[in-house]
Parts: C-alpha cells; sequence; structure tokens
C-alpha cells in the first residue's frame, strides 16, 4: 500500500507539471504512456497483497466489531466497505482479463501491441480499484494497533498483588 501511495504522490507530481491550470495535458501522448506506466506500477505494487486482502479485511471487521464503540473511528466502516467494494471489482476486472487473454490469438504474446493494449486497457480499469486501497488502505494498520491496544474479553483479568509477611515482622 505504501508503494501505491508513492507511485500516486509521484503521478500527482507529474500531472501538476504537465497538466494546464484546467487539467489538460501539455503532451496527450506523453500523458497517455505515463498514465499506463503509473496503472502497470500500481497494478504489480498491489500483487504481494491481492491474494491476502480478503483475510486482511475479515480480520479488520471481527477487530472493529469486537472494540468498544469509543475506541474506534467512524470512518473505518466506511473505509472497508470501499476496500471490500473495491476488492469484489478487482476480482471481476481480473477475470475479465483472463477471458480476454485467453481470446487473443496463439500468437499474441507480452511485447506485442495487441497483448500490451489489452494488458494497458485492464490496468487502466483496475486503477481507481488500486487506488481506493492505496487510500483507504491505511485502516486495516489503524484498526489492527487499536485492536492490540484494547484488552481482549479473552484476556485473563490480572490477580490483585499479594503482599507477604516475612518471617521478622509482625
Amino acid at each position: 500500500m505504501r508503494d501505491s501511495k508513492k507511485i500516486l504522490d509521484a503521478w500527482d507530481a507529474y500531472s501538476d507539471e504537465h497538466t494546464d491550470l484546467d487539467g489538460w495535458p501539455h503532451d496527450d501522448h506523453a500523458h497517455g504512456m505515463r498514465a499506463s506506466q503509473r496503472d502497470a506500477d500500481t497494478v504489480e505494487a498491489f500483487e504481494p497483497l491481492r491474494y491476502g486482502a480478503r483475510h486482511l479485511l475479515a480480520t479488520a471487521e471481527t477487530q472493529l466489531s469486537q472494540l468498544a464503540e469509543n475506541t474506534g473511528q467512524r470512518r473505518w466502516v466506511y473505509q472497508l466497505g470501499v476496500l471490500r467494494d473495491a476488492l469484489d471489482r478487482l476480482d471481476e476486472l481480473h477475470e475479465q482479463w483472463l477471458t480476454t487473454r485467453d481470446a487473443l490469438p496463439i500468437t499474441t504474446e507480452p511485447g506485442t501491441a495487441e497483448f500490451d493494449d489489452a494488458l494497458a486497457e485492464h490496468h487502466a480499469e483496475s486503477w481507481s480499484h488500486l487506488d481506493d486501497w492505496a487510500t483507504h488502505g491505511k485502516a486495516l494498520r489503524e484498526i489492527n494497533s487499536a485492536a492490540r491496544r484494547a484488552r481482549s474479553p479473552l484476556a485473563p483479568v490480572p490477580a490483585p498483588a499479594r503482599f507477604h509477611r516475612s518471617a521478622g515482622r509482625k
């Protein structure tokens, strides 16, 4: 998620420098190529998290449900919903990509215009959902930190300290 945030920050800096005040690019082609690279980099940065993302969401939802009401942030419920919806959409887009890839002619492979254009389109469609993870993913860490600070209902209550009289005292 941190890498995705760095990619987004770099994109914002590039975009600010290479667009006019209305947000129109100075060079459409260069801007499009840079956006395509941003999309591919963001997909690559998310891949290590992708397969464990559902487990992370489930863990955060469980932790959040066990926190005392005044312990959490109100935005966490919303953020987990955004993350869940984004992950659902990313899964759908991944399935669409596999279908598209499998439908390409057998001679079409990475490096060919047909393959690379289809992959770039997939990355572009995925980008906003990956951006949701970069933007709201910090809620997972925040919830985990809050849960670790909170006393677990399963944790034993510490016994009061007992004082022993020494043999020489009365």
